[in-house]
Protein backbone atom coordinates (compact mmCIF):
# COMPACT_ATOMS: atom_id res chain seq x y z
CA UNK A 1 0.00 0.00 0.00
CA UNK A 2 2.70 2.46 0.98
CA UNK A 3 6.37 2.73 1.97
CA UNK A 4 6.57 5.57 4.54
CA UNK A 5 10.35 5.23 4.84
CA UNK A 6 13.22 2.94 3.82
CA UNK A 7 12.60 0.48 6.63
CA UNK A 8 8.82 0.15 6.71
CA UNK A 9 6.06 -0.87 4.28
CA UNK A 10 2.33 -0.91 4.90
CA UNK A 11 0.90 -4.12 3.44
CA UNK A 12 -2.68 -5.35 3.17
CA UNK A 13 -2.76 -8.86 4.62
CA UNK A 14 -6.01 -10.78 5.08
CA UNK A 15 -8.01 -7.57 4.91
CA UNK A 16 -5.88 -5.77 7.52
CA UNK A 17 -3.08 -3.23 7.21
CA UNK A 18 0.16 -4.71 8.51
CA UNK A 19 3.32 -2.69 9.18
CA UNK A 20 6.27 -4.75 7.83
CA UNK A 21 10.03 -4.42 7.94
CA UNK A 22 11.59 -3.97 4.48
CA UNK A 23 14.77 -6.08 4.25
CA UNK A 24 16.29 -3.75 1.67
CA UNK A 25 17.17 -0.10 2.30
CA UNK A 26 17.64 0.78 -1.39
CA UNK A 27 15.28 3.13 -3.19
CA UNK A 28 13.39 0.30 -4.95
CA UNK A 29 10.93 2.91 -6.26
CA UNK A 30 10.07 0.84 -9.34
CA UNK A 31 9.38 -2.25 -7.18
CA UNK A 32 7.53 -1.16 -4.04
CA UNK A 33 4.63 0.59 -5.72
CA UNK A 34 1.01 0.67 -4.50
CA UNK A 35 -0.80 -2.47 -5.58
CA UNK A 36 2.33 -4.61 -5.95
CA UNK A 37 2.06 -8.21 -4.81
CA UNK A 38 4.61 -8.97 -2.08
CA UNK A 39 5.77 -11.93 0.00
CA UNK A 40 6.31 -11.73 3.75
CA UNK A 41 8.34 -13.80 6.19
CA UNK A 42 6.89 -13.99 9.70
CA UNK A 43 9.30 -13.16 12.50
CA UNK A 44 9.84 -15.68 15.29
CA UNK A 45 10.54 -12.87 17.75
CA UNK A 46 7.31 -11.99 19.62
CA UNK A 47 8.86 -8.77 20.98
CA UNK A 48 9.51 -7.20 17.57
CA UNK A 49 7.53 -4.11 16.61
CA UNK A 50 6.98 -5.57 13.12
CA UNK A 51 5.69 -9.13 12.87
CA UNK A 52 6.76 -9.61 9.24
CA UNK A 53 9.70 -9.00 6.89
CA UNK A 54 8.99 -8.07 3.28
CA UNK A 55 11.29 -10.40 1.33
CA UNK A 56 10.05 -10.45 -2.29
CA UNK A 57 7.90 -8.50 -4.72
CA UNK A 58 6.31 -9.26 -8.08
CA UNK A 59 7.39 -6.83 -10.80
CA UNK A 60 5.17 -6.50 -13.85
CA UNK A 61 6.78 -8.31 -16.78
CA UNK A 62 9.77 -9.48 -14.72
CA UNK A 63 8.35 -11.98 -12.24
CA UNK A 64 9.49 -12.26 -8.64
CA UNK A 65 12.33 -10.05 -7.40
CA UNK A 66 14.04 -11.01 -4.15
CA UNK A 67 14.16 -8.07 -1.73
CA UNK A 68 16.18 -9.55 1.12
CA UNK A 69 19.51 -7.68 1.23
CA UNK A 70 21.06 -10.61 3.14
CA UNK A 71 20.08 -13.17 0.50
CA UNK A 72 22.90 -12.43 -2.02
CA UNK A 73 25.63 -13.18 0.55
CA UNK A 74 23.85 -16.34 1.66
CA UNK A 75 23.44 -17.48 -1.95
CA UNK A 76 27.13 -16.82 -2.70
CA UNK A 77 28.17 -18.68 0.47
CA UNK A 78 26.12 -21.71 -0.61
CA UNK A 79 27.60 -21.47 -4.12
CA UNK A 80 31.16 -21.41 -2.73
CA UNK A 81 30.39 -24.35 -0.42
CA UNK A 82 29.10 -26.33 -3.40
CA UNK A 83 32.40 -25.76 -5.16
CA UNK A 84 34.36 -26.64 -2.02
CA UNK A 85 32.51 -29.92 -1.59
CA UNK A 86 32.63 -30.76 -5.32
CA UNK A 87 28.88 -31.44 -5.22
CA UNK A 88 27.86 -29.27 -8.12
CA UNK A 89 24.14 -29.06 -8.70
CA UNK A 90 22.41 -26.94 -11.32
CA UNK A 91 23.88 -24.30 -13.60
CA UNK A 92 25.86 -22.44 -10.92
CA UNK A 93 27.91 -25.53 -10.16
CA UNK A 94 28.86 -25.96 -13.81
CA UNK A 95 30.56 -22.56 -13.79
CA UNK A 96 33.21 -23.00 -11.15
CA UNK A 97 35.15 -19.88 -10.35
CA UNK A 98 37.23 -21.39 -7.55
CA UNK A 99 38.04 -25.09 -7.95
CA UNK A 100 39.85 -26.73 -5.03
CA UNK A 101 38.56 -24.37 -2.34
CA UNK A 102 40.39 -24.94 0.93
CA UNK A 103 38.61 -22.42 3.18
CA UNK A 104 35.80 -19.85 3.12
CA UNK A 105 35.78 -16.99 5.61
CA UNK A 106 32.79 -14.59 5.56
CA UNK A 107 33.11 -10.98 6.68
CA UNK A 108 36.89 -10.65 6.58
CA UNK A 109 38.50 -7.33 7.46
CA UNK A 110 41.04 -5.88 5.05
CA UNK A 111 42.43 -2.38 5.48
CA UNK A 112 39.60 -0.14 6.66
CA UNK A 113 36.82 -2.30 5.22
CA UNK A 114 35.04 -5.55 5.92
CA UNK A 115 35.02 -7.60 2.72
CA UNK A 116 32.21 -10.14 2.28
CA UNK A 117 34.40 -13.24 1.72
CA UNK A 118 38.00 -14.35 1.91
CA UNK A 119 38.67 -17.61 0.10
CA UNK A 120 41.79 -19.73 -0.16
CA UNK A 121 41.85 -22.14 -3.09
CA UNK A 122 44.23 -24.26 -5.13
CA UNK A 123 46.43 -27.17 -4.14
CA UNK A 124 49.47 -26.68 -6.36
CA UNK A 125 49.36 -22.86 -6.25
CA UNK A 126 47.54 -21.19 -3.37
CA UNK A 127 45.07 -18.48 -4.38
CA UNK A 128 44.22 -15.89 -1.72
CA UNK A 129 40.98 -14.28 -2.84
CA UNK A 130 38.74 -11.46 -1.61
CA UNK A 131 35.14 -11.36 -2.88
CA UNK A 132 32.82 -8.40 -2.44
CA UNK A 133 29.12 -9.16 -3.10
CA UNK A 134 26.62 -6.59 -4.36
CA UNK A 135 22.91 -7.44 -4.52
CA UNK A 136 21.09 -6.00 -7.55
CA UNK A 137 17.34 -5.30 -7.67
CA UNK A 138 17.23 -2.48 -10.26
CA UNK A 139 16.22 -3.55 -13.77
CA UNK A 140 15.30 -1.50 -16.84
CA UNK A 141 14.32 -3.15 -20.15
CA UNK A 142 16.05 -6.38 -19.17
CA UNK A 143 19.26 -4.61 -18.13
CA UNK A 144 20.34 -4.89 -14.49
CA UNK A 145 22.06 -1.89 -12.94
CA UNK A 146 23.80 -1.06 -9.65
CA UNK A 147 23.53 0.98 -7.50
CA UNK A 148 19.97 2.31 -7.30
CA UNK A 149 21.19 5.03 -4.92
CA UNK A 150 24.65 6.62 -4.35
CA UNK A 151 26.90 4.39 -2.24
CA UNK A 152 30.11 5.80 -0.82
CA UNK A 153 30.56 2.54 1.08
CA UNK A 154 30.55 0.64 -2.22
CA UNK A 155 33.29 2.88 -3.59
CA UNK A 156 35.36 2.40 -0.44
CA UNK A 157 35.15 -1.39 -0.79
CA UNK A 158 36.22 -1.28 -4.43
CA UNK A 159 39.26 0.86 -3.62
CA UNK A 160 40.23 -1.59 -0.86
CA UNK A 161 40.06 -4.43 -3.39
CA UNK A 162 42.39 -2.45 -5.65
CA UNK A 163 44.86 -2.19 -2.75
CA UNK A 164 44.54 -5.94 -2.15
CA UNK A 165 45.50 -6.61 -5.78
CA UNK A 166 48.66 -4.51 -5.35
CA UNK A 167 49.45 -6.49 -2.18
CA UNK A 168 49.39 -9.78 -4.09
CA UNK A 169 45.83 -10.97 -3.43
CA UNK A 170 43.19 -11.89 -5.99
CA UNK A 171 40.00 -9.83 -5.81
CA UNK A 172 36.53 -10.02 -7.33
CA UNK A 173 33.33 -8.00 -7.25
CA UNK A 174 30.32 -10.25 -7.69
CA UNK A 175 26.99 -8.64 -8.62
CA UNK A 176 24.14 -10.96 -7.65
CA UNK A 177 21.06 -10.11 -9.71
CA UNK A 178 18.05 -10.95 -7.56
CA UNK A 179 15.70 -11.82 -10.40
CA UNK A 180 15.52 -13.89 -13.60
CA UNK A 181 15.64 -13.06 -17.31
CA UNK A 182 18.37 -10.39 -17.37
CA UNK A 183 20.13 -9.59 -20.67
CA UNK A 184 23.25 -8.00 -19.20
CA UNK A 185 24.58 -5.97 -16.24
CA UNK A 186 26.09 -2.49 -16.22
CA UNK A 187 26.92 0.13 -13.57
CA UNK A 188 24.26 2.79 -13.00
CA UNK A 189 26.22 5.82 -14.20
CA UNK A 190 23.13 8.03 -14.23
CA UNK A 191 22.51 7.63 -10.50
CA UNK A 192 26.11 7.44 -9.26
CA UNK A 193 28.74 8.23 -11.95
CA UNK A 194 31.60 7.87 -9.46
CA UNK A 195 30.64 4.25 -8.77
CA UNK A 196 30.93 3.34 -12.45
CA UNK A 197 34.19 5.25 -12.81
CA UNK A 198 35.68 3.47 -9.79
CA UNK A 199 34.47 0.07 -11.00
CA UNK A 200 36.16 0.58 -14.38
CA UNK A 201 39.30 1.86 -12.64
CA UNK A 202 39.72 -1.14 -10.32
CA UNK A 203 38.98 -3.57 -13.15
CA UNK A 204 41.95 -2.09 -15.04
CA UNK A 205 44.00 -2.64 -11.88
CA UNK A 206 43.14 -6.35 -11.90
CA UNK A 207 39.93 -6.68 -9.89
CA UNK A 208 37.61 -9.20 -11.55
CA UNK A 209 34.01 -8.16 -12.18
CA UNK A 210 31.29 -10.80 -12.39
CA UNK A 211 27.50 -10.84 -12.50
CA UNK A 212 25.28 -13.85 -11.85
CA UNK A 213 21.58 -14.20 -12.39
CA UNK A 214 19.47 -16.13 -9.91
CA UNK A 215 16.63 -18.60 -9.80
CA UNK A 216 14.03 -16.86 -7.66
CA UNK A 217 10.84 -18.21 -6.12
CA UNK A 218 8.55 -17.07 -3.31
CA UNK A 219 10.77 -18.58 -0.62
CA UNK A 220 14.28 -19.07 -2.03
CA UNK A 221 16.98 -17.66 -4.28
CA UNK A 222 20.03 -19.45 -5.74
CA UNK A 223 22.78 -18.41 -8.15
CA UNK A 224 22.17 -19.59 -11.70
CA UNK A 225 24.11 -18.55 -14.80
CA UNK A 226 26.79 -15.88 -15.34
CA UNK A 227 25.44 -12.67 -16.88
CA UNK A 228 27.37 -10.52 -19.35
CA UNK A 229 28.96 -7.44 -17.77
CA UNK A 230 29.20 -4.21 -19.78
CA UNK A 231 31.28 -1.49 -18.19
CA UNK A 232 30.92 1.20 -20.84
CA UNK A 233 29.43 4.46 -19.64
CA UNK A 234 25.61 4.54 -19.74
CA UNK A 235 24.53 6.87 -22.58
CA UNK A 236 20.77 7.01 -21.88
Amino acid sequence: MERPNRFIALVELDGKVEQCHVKNTGRCKELLVPGARVWLDQSLNPNRKTAYDLVAVEKCGRGIVNMDSQAPNKAVHEWLEQQASAQYGGCAGSHMLFPDILSIQPECRYGDSRIDFYVEAGRERLRKVFIEVKGVTLEENGIARFPDAPTERGIKHMLELGKAIKAGYEAWILFVIQMEGIRWFEPNDRTHPQFGETLRQVQKEGVGVLAYGCNVSEDEMALDMPIEVKLHECKN
